[in-house]
C-alpha cells in the first residue's frame, strides 16, 4: 500500500503515550458539549485544511458524510465566503473564528491575534457558553491535527484500500 509520505507514520503517539490520548479524548468530549454537530464539523474540517492534516480531513470529511452533511457544503467549506447562501450566519460565523484561531495572524503580518471583529461576530451568533465551547472545539482539533501531522498519521481512508 502506498503512504503519503515516504517513510511512512513515524509513530502511533497514541500507543506510546496514553495518558496523553485519554487526556485529548476528555477535552474533545468537553469542548463539544453543546455545540452544534454540523457546526463542529464544519469548524473541524475548515481548520484541518489550514493545518494540512490529511488524517483529521478525511476523517471529519466521513464523519460529515454519515450526519448527511452535503457534499457541495463540504467541498465548497474551504471557501465558504464565496459560497453565498451555502452557509447559515452562525455557521460563518464559527469558520471565520476557526480561521482566526487557526492562523492567529490577526490578517496582518504584525498580527497574532484573533480581530474583535471576528470575535464580535461570533459573540453575536453564540450565547456565552456556546462560544467558549466553539473557542475549545476549535483549539481542540488544532491540538489534533498538530499531533497528527508531527506523527504523519495515515487517513483512514488511505489504509483501508490503495488510493486513487
Amino acid at each position: 500500500m502506498t503512504t503519503p509520505h515516504e517513510h511512512g507514520p513515524r509513530m502511533n503517539i497514541w500507543k506510546v503515550v496514553p495518558q496523553v490520548y485519554r487526556g485529548m479524548a476528555a477535552f474533545q468530549a468537553a469542548a463539544a458539549e453543546g455545540l452544534d454537530p454540523v457546526i463542529a464539523e464544519l469548524v473541524k474540517i475548515r481548520a484541518s485544511q489550514l493545518n494540512k492534516c490529511a488524517f483529521c480531513i478525511d476523517m471529519h470529511l466521513n464523519d460529515a458524510r454519515k450526519m448527511g452533511e452535503s457534499q457541495l457544503r463540504l467541498d465548497l467549506v474551504g471557501a465558504w465566503e464565496e459560497a453565498p447562501g451555502l452557509y447559515t450566519e452562525k455557521e460563518q460565523a464559527a469558520l471565520a473564528l476557526t480561521e482566526a484561531i487557526t492562523r492567529l495572524d490577526g490578517g496582518t503580518p504584525q498580527g497574532h491575534f484573533v480581530p474583535d471583529a471576528v470575535y464580535e461576530r461570533a459573540a453575536k451568533n453564540f450565547d456565552e457558553t456556546e462560544l467558549a465551547h466553539l473557542i475549545s472545539q476549535i483549539i481542540a482539533i488544532n491540538a489534533w491535527n498538530r499531533f497528527q501531522v508531527a506523527t504523519r498519521a495515515v487517513p483512514a481512508s488511505l489504509q483501508q484500500s490503495e488510493p486513487r
